[in-house]
Parts: structure tokens; C-alpha cells; sequence
């Protein structure tokens, strides 16, 4: 008969050893990974801009880890039904996506049931967006100053497409129009393609989305007013940013790449490895280019303390623009 000094010592040893055994099997598993294709959530429509640059990534990405990196699109809900499935997805580090900044809006306006300070785990900060002000060649605002003076004395007349309610490029305009001191009205579409295709049908006065109007701007049939970053873009270098016409306002929202909550740190080390190379790889420069999108690379814990400044940077927001109220009507 064991003396219960024994049966602890068994007990303890037993412990001991299924602990070791488990270290093994997470240590062989981070240093066997990846064995299979990953999977790549993007939250937005294929042929998008966000689509795009996320898809050059994966492709380098990929070829560094020496695994295929397929992108899902999983779009709605101006981004958030693909992060929701980011969030719910098993961490494992076979599935992986796109983090789009507004996760730190969205979160606290009850769109997307996930908490972005405590559900994912950050790989990298990768490139911004041009956002800009656009009209058609027609319009008679043929300035930023013509388009406000027409808002202040004609409150609420003015109309803007965008491409979601409570998305970048809505409280984008929401936040210049406050600073300004106007009232615009606000039109909503599905996405930046259709909001587009608003105001070059002549159904908008004007167009506030990334750099969908590019093309259209250099071929003649919108006309650029302001673009909204820190710096003038080099492809439109004669538009004044929203801060240089003497209006506050920067709106960049960068890309993110992250994973569920819960990843193993060997895994999420290879990760961030491969995706910082990808970010500095010549075929990314040469999609950034071409969408005008700046490089804004941040590391993952680096790009976890950006997210959460921007949240709570975002509260402050939610309150002052009254989003709660906007988002209902």
C-alpha cells in the first residue's frame, strides 16, 4: 500500500511529465509549421484595393514560408463579418487575415462582437490609403474653399457618396464637416466601387473614398479637392492635403495583418518574419505605388499599442460626432 507522501510524489512526477509532453508537442508543432496552405481572410470585396495589396502580400509571404497563403474574401458590414470570423477562428496560425483599423470603432458601436484590445494577436502594420474629396469635372466647386462656403450657406444641401456608415471614409467626412463648421449630407453605399459609380452618374455632388477616383481624376472626369493624409500624395502632387486648407483632419486608416487570440509566440514570430519581409518586397512597393498607398509598417507589438491608441482615440470620437446616433438613422 502506497503512503500518501508516494501518491503525491506520483502525482506530482505524472504532472511533471504530461507538462513536458505537451512543451514537446507545441514545441514540435511551432517548428513544423506550416505543413499545409494558410488561409487569408480579407474582409472586402476581390479586385478591391485592400484586396489587392493583401493579395501581393500573401503571394511573397507564401513563397517565404514555403506554403500557399489563399485569400478568402469574406465581406459585409463595412468590413466586419470577416473580422468577426478572424476573431472566432481556431489559433492555430492556418488562418490568418486582414485587420481593418476600424475594429476599434466598430467594437464599441456594437457592429463587430469582438473586443480588438484583447481578441487578436498582431503580426504587422502594413500600408495606408489615399483617401480623398472628389467631385465630378462638372461641379461648380472648383476648390475645397468653393465646396465649404457652398455647405455653410446651403446647410445640408451638399451631398456625399462613402462607401459605409461608420466606416472610414463616412466619419472621415463627418469629422472634416465638424471642424469646418458645415452640414453635409451623407449618402451610403456598399462599398467604394458603387459609391463611386454614384457620383460619376450624377446621382452625388461628391465622392469621399480611397483612391477609387484615381483614374478618373487623371482621365479628366473628377476633379480632386483634398486628399487627407500627413503628406500630399506624389501621383497628385498639385492637391493640397485637408490640413494644409487649414483643417485638422488626417485619415490614413492602415492595413493590419493579425491572427486569433491565442497563437502560439513561435508561430506569430515566423509570421511576423514573413510578412515584414513581404512588406519590403519590390513586387509590394510596386502595388502600393499604383494604389497610392503609403508604407506604414509597424511590427506586431508595435501595431497592438497603434491599436489601441486608435481606440481610444476612437471614443472620444464616437462621442463627439455622435456615431451611436448616426449609425441609427
Amino acid at each position: 500500500m502506497q503512503t500518501p507522501r508516494i501518491a503525491r510524489r506520483q502525482l506530482v512526477l505524472g504532472a511533471l511529465s504530461a507538462g513536458a509532453l505537451a512543451a514537446t508537442s507545441r514545441d514540435l508543432f511551432a517548428q513544423n509549421w506550416p505543413e499545409r496552405p494558410i488561409t487569408f481572410i480579407c474582409p472586402w470585396p476581390a479586385g478591391g484595393t485592400a484586396d489587392q495589396s493583401m493579395r501581393t502580400l500573401c503571394t511573397v509571404a507564401g513563397r517565404i514560408l514555403g506554403q500557399s497563403i489563399a485569400v478568402e474574401n469574406k465581406v459585409g458590414a463595412s468590413g466586419m463579418i470577416g473580422s468577426k470570423a478572424l476573431a472566432s477562428a481556431k489559433p492555430d496560425g492556418y488562418t490568418i487575415g486582414q485587420i481593418p483599423i476600424s475594429v476599434t470603432r466598430f467594437s464599441q458601436l456594437g457592429t463587430l462582437q469582438a473586443d480588438p484590445r484583447k481578441d487578436f494577436t498582431y503580426l504587422a502594420r502594413t500600408s495606408g490609403q489615399t483617401f480623398g474629396l472628389a467631385v465630378p469635372a462638372s461641379s461648380p466647386f472648383k476648390t475645397l474653399k468653393d465646396f465649404v462656403a457652398y455647405a455653410k450657406a446651403h446647410p445640408g444641401k451638399v451631398s456625399y457618396a462613402h462607401a459605409g456608415v461608420g466606416g472610414a471614409t463616412h466619419v472621415g467626412m463627418e469629422e472634416f464637416a465638424s471642424v469646418a463648421g458645415i452640414q453635409l449630407n451623407h449618402v451610403p453605399y456598399k462599398g467604394g466601387a458603387e459609391a463611386l459609380q454614384g457620383v460619376l452618374g450624377g446621382h452625388v455632388d461628391a465622392l469621399a473614398d480611397s483612391s477609387s477616383w484615381a483614374p478618373h481624376v487623371e482621365s479628366g472626369k473628377l476633379r480632386l479637392l483634398a486628399t487627407w493624409g500627413e503628406q500630399r500624395t506624389a501621383r497628385f502632387k498639385d492637391v493640397p492635403t485637408l490640413r494644409e486648407s487649414g483643417y485638422d483632419v488626417v485619415v490614413d486608416a492602415p492595413n493590419g495583418i493579425g491572427a486569433p487570440r491565442g497563437l502560439d509566440p513561435a508561430v506569430a514570430t515566423k509570421l511576423r518574419d514573413a510578412f515584414k519581409q513581404a512588406v519590403a518586397s519590390p513586387e509590394f512597393k510596386a502595388v502600393a505605388d499604383k494604389l497610392d498607398a503609403p508604407l506604414l509598417y509597424l511590427d506586431g507589438p508595435d501595431y497592438e499599442k497603434y491599436v489601441n491608441a486608435v481606440y481610444a482615440k476612437e471614443t472620444v470620437l464616437i462621442d463627439k460626432l455622435k456615431l451611436r446616433e448616426l449609425m441609427k438613422s
